[in-house]
């Protein structure tokens, strides 16, 4: 006897792909992002230090700063706790005053610290998986405009613990605020190289206007503005850079030297009228690698008034432990001083981090025990960065 067996049809099949494509698509969509960020923002594995009571409350009544963190690209809840490095939550535990979240608006993939091209984009694949607006897909400016958007959102959602600085004003307030009153905690807006203005310094004061109040020339690779250290070609300063320079310091908006080339550190050096800043960074001094700052140019970037914000993560500082944030920020206090080094945490940003925002008291405890003074505990965890910000950010009011 023959058997017959089901054999389905061409569009049977074609169906059954679609409908494994559409599961694949919404499963992409509702839990891709949020995969993607636990994988690539792993929880800290370092060593807990204990922190007494008194440097616990030293802690609480100093003023403390970060100068970078990529949460808002992530698609979490920054008002609730999350498994990332950054939420509002950790932001009061951990006694953080002032934030800057950084806008990322285009990687490349394959992402290394050594050589990339602007050929290829992962931030798509993240607007898609988290459902951003249409014109995200292409745009980016629009992605920094969104994520602008989502923090101002958050700000709306945290009963005042959030709040928008956009001007010297905003920040003395913040300063100024009585120890008794509730835990408030400013954000300053950043992004994460000037291919976001899309080649046209127009976009600049509409950056502003929406409340960016630093940029860096570039990122993980070459843009129109000037060349990376992980770029391609590593070139300098570009005319339309030249340009940008002249425009970020007339608006008060702060130039960040984070991930660029050699050349373009110097032609902006050269060019700066007012103090830079390199949000999130290492020294070669204890971590000699491509990402980061020569010895020259920590010398050039204090000359200018500027600030060293020292990373968190091992590619910064060569190692795991508290203690190799602390080795770092000592190096830069021998070479310079203490008025120019600050913490550039990297929170968020698809590297594993030694601590998060939530166990900063212990890195004040590991100050102290190093037998740093208070005096300049207080500039090393966020005095600098307040001084810095007092004197660079504009005196226009921006919307909440």
């Amino acid at each position: 006897m023959k058997i017959n067996y089901f054999k389905p049809s061409v569009r049977v099949i074609f169906y059954m792909i679609i409908a494994i494509v559409l599961v694949a698509i919404f499963i992409f969509m509702l839990f891709g992002s949020e995969i993607a960020a636990n994988k690539m923002n792993p929880q800290p594995t370092s060593q807990q230090i204990p922190v007494s009571e008194k440097v616990k409350i030293f802690h609480d009544n100093i003023f403390v700063a970060d100068l970078h963190a990529d949460s808002l690209l992530w698609g979490r809840n920054l008002l609730e706790s999350t498994k990332g490095h950054v939420d509002l939550p950790k932001l009061i535990s951990g006694g953080v005053d002032l934030q800057v979240f950084s806008a990322v608006t285009k990687t490349p993939s394959g992402i290394n610290i050594e050589s990339n091209s602007d050929k290829t984009d992962n931030i798509l694949y993240m607007a898609l998986a988290q459902q951003w607006p249409i014109e995200t897909w292409k745009s980016l400016f629009a992605r920094a405009e969104y994520q602008a958007n989502r923090l101002k959102w958050f700000i709306k959602g945290s009963q005042g613990k959030l709040k928008l600085i956009g001007t010297k004003k905003d920040l003395h307030n913040l300063i100024e605020k009585p120890i008794s009153e509730p835990h408030v905690t400013g954000v300053i807006l950043s992004i994460e190289g000037a291919h976001a203005l899309e080649g046209n310094l127009t976009n600049l004061k509409r950056l502003y206007d929406i409340g960016y109040r630093m940029i860096s020339p570039s990122h993980f690779f070459d843009t129109e503005i000037g060349g990376s250290i992980h770029g391609e070609l590593k070139y300098g300063l570009t005319e339309l850079g030249v340009e940008w320079v002249t425009e970020m310091e007339s608006r008060g908006m702060a130039i960040d030297l984070s991930h660029a080339s050699s050349k373009t550190m110097d032609d902006i050096l050269s060019l700066a009228t007012r103090p830079v800043i390199v949000s999130h960074t290492g020294v070669k001094g204890t971590c000699d690698n491509q990402r980061n700052l020569s010895d020259e140019h920590i010398r050039k970037v204090a000359g200018s008034g500027g600030l060293i914000g020292i990373g968190f993560w091992p590619t910064a500082v060569c190692g795991s432990e508290i203690s190799d944030i602390v080795r770092a920020i000592k190096y830069v206090i021998e070479l310079v001083g203490v008025d120019y080094v600050a913490l550039g945490s990297d929170f968020d940003g698809a590297v594993s981090v030694i601590i998060d925002a939530g166990r900063l008291p212990e890195l004040t405890q590991a100050l102290i025990t190093e037998g740093i003074s208070d005096t300049d505990i207080e500039k090393i965890m966020g005095g600098n960065v307040a001084q810095f910000f007092l004197k660079s950010l504009p005196k226009e009011s921006i919307e909440q």
